[in-house]
């Protein structure tokens, strides 16, 4: 009996076909990149030949041109961990601080839809509760597009604001702090061991957007894992079996991450994530007042354009982090901003 091939499973030879074209559009953009640069080549030695300045401005253009798809084209070359090509699952969290942390956690929420909507990502969210007064306390969401996860890995940790509250009668400056969460939406069924004494399950009425069904029933799952504390919820889907079944998914994927996240440690004795949201522990800094700065304090990247940076434009500290973490991810000397 003749042995059967991937070909043979639809939902493998999806994957196979999606693995040969992006493998395709990597040849593509380096025979376009060679290309360009022979253009660039000739038209500075037909400058030179002429002493003709004015084609100075069409080298330039065309320089600036090739220097950004050849950036591209070295990050997705440091894209290359397992779960990078995955669509990401975010969570933010506001931390200790009332309406102005959940006001925060809004507006990182809005920055990273943002940042998908110019990479051509679609965002679906999951799950989201409001804050009291304004804002958000906390919102999971899944950016679709390849290798999503693979960019936004690098927003893992707490983000701190530093700003004049709009929610303080008094006009003082205030510090606040949300928590984000990232992990790779792992489509394959994970063997991933969760004991049915282990976790609690609970059902609530969805509270966002979804259609007919929406606080008409119970629909929206919670799940909550008790040896790791992880809590999961989802009511984005049409029913309950299929926001339970989502729910599973995150939560085995978390644990799963987890697991080899602990292996790692283990392995080269480093110091795990600090979860905690609050001083110390923030990846990077948004101040607003008295200055305008943005800073990561693992590699360093810095931008004074600060509302650039809060409609989506983190390409550079994405960018940053990848060649930091590609380099081993050593610490570097970088002093926090008041």
């Amino acid at each position: 009996m003749e042995e059967p091939t991937f070909w043979d499973n639809p939902e493998r030879s999806n994957k196979k076909m999606k693995e040969l074209k992006n493998m395709k559009d990597t040849v593509d953009i380096y025979r376009k990149l060679e290309s360009q640069m022979d253009d660039i080549l000739s038209l500075i030695e037909m400058a030179n030949e002429e002493n003709d300045e004015s084609l100075v401005e069409d080298i330039m253009a065309e320089y600036e041109e090739f220097k950004g798809e050849y950036e591209e084209l070295r990050i997705s070359i440091l894209l290359s961990e397992e779960y990078d090509k995955y669509n990401a699952i975010l969570k933010l969290n506001a931390g200790a601080g009332g309406t102005e942390s959940c006001d925060w956690c809004n507006m990182l929420y809005r920055m990273y839809t943002r940042w998908a909507e110019k990479k051509g990502f679609q965002v679906e969210v999951l799950d989201m509760l409001d804050g009291d007064e304004a804002g958000i306390k906390s919102v999971t969401f899944q950016v679709n597009g390849i290798n999503a996860y693979g960019y936004l890995k690098s927003e893992k940790g707490v983000h701190r604001l530093v700003r004049i509250s709009p929610f303080n009668a008094q006009g003082k400056r205030q510090t606040s702090f949300v928590s984000l969460d990232v992990m790779p939406d792992i489509e394959e069924d994970l063997d991933v061991e969760i004991r049915d004494e282990d976790i609690r399950i609970d059902t609530f009425r969805s509270s966002g957007a979804g259609g007919q069904h929406i606080n008409k029933t119970s629909s929206a799952i919670r799940i909550t894992h008790f040896p790791t504390g992880i809590v999961v919820s989802c009511q984005n889907e049409r029913s309950q079996f299929q926001n339970k079944d989502k729910a599973m998914q995150m939560l085995k994927a978390k644990l799963f991450i987890l697991k080899k996240e602990e292996n790692a440690e283990k392995l080269s004795d480093i110091r795990g994530n600090v979860t905690e949201i609050g001083w110390g522990n923030q990846i990077r800094s948004y101040v607003m007042q008295p200055y305008k700065l943005v800073k990561d304090l693992r590699t360093g990247e810095e931008s004074g354009n600060v509302d650039a940076v809060m409609d989506g434009a983190l390409d550079s500290f994405i960018t940053a982090y990848l060649k930091w973490k590609s380099t081993g991810g050593k610490p570097v000397a970088v002093d926090d901003i008041e």
